[in-house]
């Protein structure tokens, strides 16, 4: 029992990392359409940022943080306004392989500036956790499940609470229609993108104790991320959290009981399985159409 307790624990905090970066796809996917293929590169900064502030800069983690958060923001701004916005009347494959193409440039960018070799980031605590009779709940992880939590309830709350999360969720629903009604749209885009940056920048950031900082983390979380999107239902906010979370706990498992070599498999044999059985996910609905 302590062994399954244990495992879920790990399962439940690496599950919460995609779930971060699972909701920049679908936040993204609501408001232009669009998937943004270079969501998991937002994680992969977020985590270099950490280092040339914490490592490079000699900054505490306390400011380190939030100057690393500003500018995710600042980047996901600026690619809204250089990947997103000269592509935004145009279909979705050329703002789909644009986007692609964002992604291979940030990578080649941060290979350029920091090299193949990963980098090691310090957790927040100095301490690594504590023991709960057999289970022991490292510090990282429990940051993780922690900071996840008042993220989604403030989501909730913002979107559901506040008129410019309303007018966020309106211009997600129908833009034409939000324009209509007097709300600038193109704002509400640009905010949603750097609302992304930012959760995508700190998944990396709470990640990167637990994982090196190389230039493939971003690829490694965002292809689990892409998947729990889908299995929980692309385009909701609550499949991407659920899925999330499914897959880091059948990774855990599956990685402990069959096989750690191929750990990485299990999540796409399960989004396998879902595509085959229901592709519309957990959450999604089935969408009918009559010629």
């Amino acid at each position: 029992m302590a062994i399954f307790l244990q495992l879920l624990f790990t399962g439940i905090g690496i599950g919460a990392v995609y779930s971060l970066v699972a909701l920049g796809f679908v936040l993204i996917y609501r408001a232009t359409n669009v998937v943004n293929f270079a969501q998991g590169e937002f994680a992969m900064l977020g985590a270099y940022l950490m280092v040339v502030t914490t490592a490079d800069l000699g900054l505490p983690y306390w400011a380190a943080i939030p100057i690393s958060l500003a500018g995710m923001g600042l980047i996901g701004a600026l690619f809204n306004l250089g990947v997103y916005y000269p592509l935004r009347h145009r279909s979705f494959l050329p703002v789909v392989i644009s986007t692609i193409g964002a992604s291979i440039l940030l990578q080649n960018s941060v290979l350029v500036g920091y090299g193949p070799a990963p980098e090691s980031l310090a957790g927040m605590f100095d301490f690594p956790g504590f023991q709960i009779g057999e289970v022991f709940l490292d510090s990282q992880y429990l940051l993780i499940i922690g900071v996840t939590i008042l993220l989604v309830a403030f989501q909730y709350f913002f979107f559901e609470h506040t008129i410019l999360g309303k007018k966020m969720q309106a211009t997600s629903q129908d833009k034409e229609m939000a324009s209509l009604l007097g709300i600038p749209v193109a704002r509400m885009i640009m905010l949603t993108f750097v609302y992304s940056a930012i959760l995508g920048g700190l998944a990396g950031i709470l990640v990167a104790p637990i994982l090196f900082v190389s230039v493939g983390l971003g690829s490694q979380v965002a292809l689990k991320a892409f998947a729990a999107s889908i299995i929980g239902g692309f385009g909701d906010v609550t499949g991407a959290i659920v899925g999330g979370l499914s897959l880091g706990i059948i990774e855990t498992f599956g990685a402990a009981y069959i096989s750690v070599p191929y750990k990485d498999a299990f999540a796409f044999l399960v989004l396998f399985g879902f595509l085959l059985i229901r592709p519309q996910g957990i959450f999604g609905e089935k969408v009918a159409q009559k010629a």
